[in-house]
């Protein structure tokens, strides 16, 4: 009896290790399943999170690349969108004939060509840079079906720029034969108000023979490159801008400077002559700056730090990329605490081995029209879909303030005394009161210089910051000013 009973029992513990190791085996299983589960849970998150991160900010940059079909298959549905500017006038469209041929055109010509780029032989300017905007088509979403199904291209978006016609034209003939660069800025947004860089070419003939000279540069004039954007030039006297502002930091009784200009001088064995041979005689640190005194300004080149100095034009952007949607070249300052002495009087006067672009230039003119803050440039207003509903549109914003409020009204006084006595008497006597400084840089060993200047107005609320740079031509008072003087008359003229 009791060994059947003690079978019995081994029996049924035998029935219980069998159910419990199934369902060990089945939990086990059940396990794997729910870890498996989460693994590609955790995936599909991540893929979701790359996606949408590549939607959002690289697909742009992906469809705006010159490698990438898929920016032609999207024309082949969409009409690439029109870019305008700021007065909405026309600066490139596509236009469509009854057999579906399109045509990009330029209603202006060459006119704009540096900043809104070309189509053909590659895009430039606006025409890469909003490629994958222009291509996009924000219309109601039934309407795009609709025409999807009819097989019609649905209008891509619009493009509206900051560049005003008017100004743009001014400057544009302005500049006339010569070579050069003018920039144009709303000191108080970082608007880009004109954009021009001679000579230029025309984006709508650019067949082999034409394009081939274009890009061989037979001529030797560089019509593709940007001159305000990409070209690189001495500063000339529209660098003592930063050399006084050093000074100031570095003597707070600047206003007691004196100097006595004999029309030329040796600096740490360096050999300065004032412009033209001018004899200036004795100069505060105002009228050294009105008149533009190379002496008076070598003198404080052997005077002031050089490493205070290159931390100042560090932080006026040399050496680094400038805050601009679109490409520039980096302007360039070598001063530093390990430079030769003998380097800081050219260095001073705006010649040695700095070298900025008009631009840049620009911007640092306009920081001091905006008491000292720098507004970053920006030349798109906002993007609008085909029935002008706006989609984006950019807010200004501030790089930094780059000097204080005190020191930018200095400097504003200073180059109003250039228009009022000094070099820049061209403006003196106009409907508005503008401020400036000119320059002549030495680009050779002969002398030949190219002619800058610098300004805005009006002086007490300024509207307008401008930089204008004329190659090879001589004196800024004499070329560059009066290319300045032509653009500050259409903006103030009376409507």
């Amino acid at each position: 009896m009791k060994k059947n009973q003690s079978l019995q029992k081994q029996g049924k513990q035998e029935e219980r290790n069998k159910v419990m190791g199934y369902l060990e085996k089945k939990n086990g299983g059940n396990r794997e399943i729910v870890i498996l589960t989460y693994l590609m849970i955790g995936l599909l998150l991540a893929l979701s999170v790359y996606f949408g991160y590549y939607l959002v900010l690289k697909s742009g940059t992906v469809i705006n690349s010159t490698y990438n079909k898929r920016s032609s298959l999207l024309e082949k549905r969409i009409i690439r969108g029109t870019i305008y500017s700021a007065d909405e006038k026309v600066l490139a469209e596509t236009v469509c004939d009854d057999y579906g041929n399109t045509e990009r055109q330029y209603p202006f010509g060459s006119m704009f060509v540096h900043m809104i780029g070309r189509y053909d032989r590659g895009k430039t300017g606006l025409e890469l840079s909003e490629n994958f905007h222009m291509l996009r088509s924000n219309i109601n979403p039934i309407v795009k079906i609709a025409n999807e199904l009819k097989g019609e291209r649905n209008p891509g978006d619009n493009i509206i720029t900051t560049l005003n016609t008017k100004l743009q034209k001014v400057a544009y003939n302005a500049l006339g034969t010569y070579r050069g660069a003018v920039v144009a800025i709303e000191p108080d947004t970082g608007k880009l108000l004109a954009v021009v860089s001679k000579p230029d070419y025309d984006p709508e003939n650019l067949d082999k023979d034409t394009w081939e000279a274009l890009a061989d540069n037979k001529d030797g004039s560089s019509r593709l490159l940007n001159r305000a954007t990409q070209g690189l030039y001495p500063p000339g006297s529209t660098f003592k801008i930063l050399t006084t502002l050093e000074y100031m930091r570095e003597n707070k009784k600047s206003k007691n400077y004196h100097y006595d200009c004999g029309g030329k001088g040796v600096f740490d064995k360096v050999k300065i002559k004032c412009y033209g041979n001018s004899v200036h005689g004795l100069l505060d640190l105002k009228s050294s700056f009105a008149l533009s005194c190379n002496t008076s300004f070598a003198n404080i080149g052997i005077i002031i730090n050089k490493k205070s100095f290159r931390k100042l034009c560090d932080s006026f952007l040399f050496n680094t990329e400038l805050p601009v949607s679109i490409a520039c070249k980096q302007s360039s300052f070598v001063i530093d605490e390990n430079s030769e002495d003998k380097d800081m009087p050219q260095t001073a006067i705006g010649q040695g081995k700095t070298m900025i672009t008009p631009i840049h230039n620009a911007m640092i003119i306009a920081s001091i029209a905006n008491t000292g803050i720098l507004m970053k440039p920006y030349v798109v207003d906002r993007r609008e879909n085909a029935y002008h509903e706006v989609i984006s549109k950019t807010v200004p914003s501030e790089y930094g303030r780059l000097m204080s409020q005190k020191e930018a009204a200095k400097l504003t006084e200073y180059m109003e005394a250039v228009i009022e006595e000094g070099t820049g008497s061209g403006l003196k006597g106009a409907n508005y009161q503008a401020a400036g400084k000119t320059g002549s840089a030495e680009y050779d060993s002969t002398g030949n210089t190219h002619a800058w200047f610098v300004g805005f107005a009006p002086m007490d609320h300024p509207k307008i910051a401008i930089s204008v740079l004329v190659e090879e031509a001589g004196s800024g008072g004499t070329y560059a000013l009066p290319v300045a003087k032509a653009v500050f008359d259409e903006f103030f003229k009376e409507k």
